[in-house]
């Protein structure tokens, strides 16, 4: 019970960031938006800018398999890479978004077990980025 208590309080703390974040975006401070999340990829998820951008989706699928974040924590962190993603832009930035969330929608799926319409909705338009 205990370790659901923190896995709740930390899903909380990082929704709060994303709020934060989005904030940012719709003032029009997309330079301290980008600032915060990568604090908080690095800070919440140990993910550096470097592994952020860098790496190959299978490189990307071993240090998830490393981190082993629970289903509640990748979820946040799908949520964290779509807050991210434009869809209207095609450029390395949103492509690398959008291997890494259907990479995490997967994992959700296969691992987690885990299928949700905003998700199911959310990988649609991923796989039709990716497509085109």
């Amino acid at each position: 019970m205990l370790r659901r208590d923190l896995i709740t309080a930390e899903i909380q703390k990082l929704a709060q960031v994303l709020a934060r974040i989005m904030g940012l975006k719709l003032e029009g401070k997309l330079a301290e938006a980008d600032d915060l999340l990568i604090e908080s990829l690095a800070n919440d998820f140990g993910i550096t800018p470097e592994e952020l951008y860098s790496t190959s989706s299978d490189e990307f699928d071993v240090l998830l398999t490393e981190k082993a974040f629970p289903a509640e924590k990748l979820e946040m962190l799908s949520q964290f890479f779509y807050s991210q993603f434009d869809r209207s832009v095609i450029n390395p930035r949103n492509d690398s978004f959008a291997e890494k969330l259907s990479l995490i929608y997967r994992i959700l799926e296969t691992k987690h077990h885990i299928v949700n319409m905003t998700n199911l909705d959310r990988q649609k338009l991923v796989d039709q980025y990716l497509n085109s």
